[in-house]
């Protein structure tokens, strides 16, 4: 089970970061992602890394604002996300995927979600 925590409501430029807790079991050698969605459209893969290696991919939309990272134990995911803007407003999910050997921002590729947190940038 997915849970994420820590949405909410920022002024634009301002900071949040994002927390996955994973309970039931360790996510080594998963990969690992975050991605969110706006009304009527598509889930978009934000950022996602391989806990094996700890590589990471992101979406060219937030290179440079939001770091993905996981605690040594792998149960936890987190997204920091900087000098956020308006566009960045979505509600977003963690996510895992077990057969996957490699990042991954491609939502086909992932069997478990969390619920989803808001996050809303004014």
């Amino acid at each position: 089970q997915l849970v994420e925590s820590g949405g909410g409501s920022v002024q634009a430029g301002g900071s949040l970061r994002l927390f996955c807790a994973a309970s039931g079991r360790t996510y080594s050698n998963w990969c690992m992602g975050w991605f969110r969605q706006t009304p009527g459209n598509e889930r978009e893969g934000v950022a996602t890394i391989w806990s094996s290696t700890q590589a990471t991919m992101y979406a060219d939309s937030v290179k440079g604002r939001f770091t993905i990272s996981q605690d040594s134990a792998k149960k936890t995911l987190y997204l920091q996300m900087n000098s956020l803007k308006p566009e960045d407003t979505a509600i977003y999910y963690c996510a895992a995927a077990r057969m996957v050997r490699w990042p991954s921002l491609s939502q086909h590729d992932y069997n478990y979600w969390g619920q989803g947190t808001q996050v809303t940038v004014s």
